[in-house]
């Protein structure tokens, strides 16, 4: 077995190195395979599809005109009505929230509305109730509408957050697990050890991306196969493509790992330096939400992100079966972080 180990590439037993020190390391394995399952899942829970949210709102007063009004708020399927007979406990509702609108009829027939116009609730409760009213008036529309509701897979929520969460769990897998192992190899001097063999010091580096791509795989499987079997989120497009993607954002992180780790000396410094890079991306980089909605004059920068690359290709593999060919301007992207992070971690790299 010695005999075989010693005609080994340096760069197979180093890449079988890094493997076996996440193998056992059981809270790399949570934060790699566990969490962003939790994570999904509480998120696809409470963002999932739901009936349509009823508004509470209050009728005030006891005659003919302010019961006609309650049953008339009554019958529509967006409202819990709520009548008062004085105008103080009417008041007292919308002041704590109970109701988000009162309505009050007027000795000529006319509606008031009394309503913060701060609260969004308010807003729609104004406008569900004035419809209503207004078609029990008699009002008829002068162009028929038919309506047709949809619930297709792809545009929901859930559909939009696992991309998101994948090119989520690839960076921090990567810089993470990559940045934390080379410091603290350096700081149990082993590092300066491996310095002083024959070893190339770039296969030392390229081991490290090698063992990315062994946990890449079941990384993406888990979790994509996670949001299809739990919440049908759809792949439309090739799994080849799907792989070109995960692959490329792999190495390209993996690569920004190595440059945060080239010459931090503690662990907390690198800490530091991994927050600092990844906390930007974690806000602007369209993982819960859309990057777009930031001003005009955020989005080159916002563009040129890496997770912003991932995140945009994997959700355009995923949702709209995009091809290899529609992703060449985040491909670019990500090849740029890749070669620039990895020769400037490699130049600048520090042993000791």
């Amino acid at each position: 077995m010695a005999d075989e180990r010693d005609h080994r590439p340096a760069i197979v037993e180093l890449t079988l190195v890094r493997f076996r020190e996440f193998i056992r390391e059981p809270e790399a394995v949570f934060w790699t395979f566990v969490f962003p399952l939790l994570l999904a899942a509480g998120l696809g829970i409470a963002f999932r599809n739901r009936p349509p949210e009823t508004v509470r709102v209050g009728v005030v007063g006891t005659s003919p005109a302010a019961r006609q009004t309650a049953e008339a708020l009554g019958a529509s399927k967006g409202l819990i009505v709520e009548s008062f007979d004085a105008d103080s406990s009417a008041a007292r509702a919308l002041r704590t929230g109970i109701v988000a609108l009162v309505v009050a009829r007027g000795a000529a027939g006319e509606a008031e509305y009394r309503f913060d116009p701060s609260r969004s609730d308010a807003r729609s409760a104004r406008s569900l109730v004035d419809e209503t009213l207004q078609r029990a008036a008699g009002r008829v529309d002068p162009v028929a509408v038919h309506e047709e509701t949809v619930q297709a897979r792809g545009s929901r929520y859930i559909d939009f957050l696992i991309p998101g969460l994948l090119g989520l769990n690839i960076m921090g897998s990567s810089v993470w697990s990559i940045a934390f192992s080379i410091v603290t190899a350096r700081n149990k001097k082993l590092l300066k050890r491996l310095v002083a063999t024959p070893m190339p010091r770039s296969q030392y580096l390229l081991s490290f991306l090698s063992s990315r791509l062994v946990f890449l795989i079941a990384e993406v499987a888990v979790l994509i196969g996670f949001g299809h079997w739990v919440f049908d989120v759809p792949v439309r497009g090739s799994i080849a493509t799907l792989a070109v993607v995960c692959l490329v954002a792999a190495l390209a992180f993996s690569a920004i790992g190595l440059l945060v780790s080239s010459r931090a000396t503690t662990v907390e410094g690198a800490s530091g330096i991994t927050n600092l890079v990844m906390m930007p991306m974690w806000i602007f980089s369209g993982v819960f939400f859309s990057s777009s909605n930031f001003p005009a004059a955020f989005q080159p920068v916002i563009r040129a992100l890496p997770l912003t690359a991932t995140v945009d290709a994997l959700r355009a593999t995923m949702l709209q079966g995009a091809g290899l060919g529609a992703l060449g301007s985040e491909l670019l992207v990500l090849g740029a972080w890749l070669v620039v992070a990895f020769s400037v971690a490699l130049k600048i790299f520090r042993w000791r």
